[in-house]
């Protein structure tokens, strides 16, 4: 089966073998095409979609490695592998803390492991591939132009993101590869920043694989990581002009049962002000573990307003995988 799609990689920016000290087909024939179908009723299907479509990488023990939101809630998962067959898979764990996701296919699979890395190492204007399914003709030949701080609006912080391009136009799940051929990242999301002349560039966000590193024996034993779990609360929050704007609300989410609306500002977390969203983030985390109450002042155009939100775990919310 077809995973991504009829599309291709201009060539301009494809990845030329002659150009890396590694076999690069070999290092490709680890990236594995996934799709995923899940419940219409799921809780991520309505930000997310019920049909998800990516890439996964094989990386040790025959596991595919992926981005956690092509596969949560997952009904079943589709594999395709570089030799041409398909094979359903299982989800063997997810972290949403760090973004990673294990699967582990129903089938035996005889391709080659992609070597983990160390992505301390990597720097900015480092040569990396975003791989993807279908060999060099549909990956990316890209170059690291930041690392730094990324927080989504979903509730998420990374302190230390790979940003790359060009941007690979299917980066879902993709493996970064760097210039020995090991792996240094998992592809994530795709957003703009802002070039020489003051136009608009697509670059690609990738979590850092050492972040992978002291979970992966969790996730393969528990299926999640052996730590507290974040309070969640269920906003979508951005920063516009300096401030920290709640664009939305999860369904039924302790937010929105505390009384917080579209539009609101966050001011403070307690008595301590926030700086920005990061800070925000952060500030809600160290108050302690999912279901600690989060005292919140918000900022209306009728003046301050002070709510408590009792923090919840957002994995209980969400159907477990279905067994095969």
């Amino acid at each position: 089966m077809s995973t991504l799609g009829d599309w291709d990689v201009p060539a301009a920016i494809q990845p030329q073998r002659e150009d890396y000290g590694f076999d690069l087909d070999e290092a490709l024939k680890s990236v594995v095409g996934l799709r995923s179908q899940v419940p219409a009723d799921a809780f991520t299907t309505e930000t997310l979609g019920d049909e998800r479509v990516g890439n996964g990488v094989i990386i040790e023990g025959g596991l595919v490695l992926t981005v956690g939101y092509l596969i949560v809630e997952a009904q079943s998962i589709w594999l395709t592998f570089a030799d041409g067959t398909s094979a359903q898979g299982h989800t063997l764990g997810y972290d949403q803390q760090t973004g990673f996701a294990l699967v582990q296919p129903l089938a035996r699979v005889d391709l080659p492991a992609l070597k983990i890395g160390d992505s301390s190492k990597s720097a900015v204007d480092d040569r990396v591939i975003m791989g993807s399914s279908g060999g060099c003709e549909r990956s990316v030949a890209a170059h690291i132009v930041a690392r730094q701080e990324f927080a989504g609006y979903w509730e998420y912080l990374l302190e230390d993101a790979i940003f790359s391009s060009p941007a690979h136009p299917h980066w879902g799940g993709a493996p970064l590869i760097d210039a020995q051929g090991e792996l240094i990242g998992l592809g994530s999301l795709q957003l703009q920043a802002s070039g020489q002349e003051g136009d608009e560039l697509p670059i690609n966000m990738s979590i850092p694989i050492n972040l992978l590193k002291p979970i992966l024996s969790d996730l393969k034993k528990l299926g999640r990581a052996n730590r507290p779990v974040r309070p969640w609360l269920g906003l979508y929050c951005a920063e516009v002009h300096g401030e920290v704007v709640v664009l939305g609300l999860a369904d039924g989410g302790p937010a929105e049962s505390a009384g917080i609306d579209q539009g609101d500002i966050v001011v403070a977390v307690g008595t301590e002000n926030i700086l920005d969203l990061a800070d925000f983030y952060r500030k809600v985390w160290q108050l302690g573990d999912a279901g600690v109450d989060v005292p919140l002042t918000i900022a209306r155009e009728q003046g301050p307003v002070n709510l408590v939100v009792t923090s919840t775990d957002r994995n209980a919310l969400l159907k477990s995988p279905s067994l095969h």
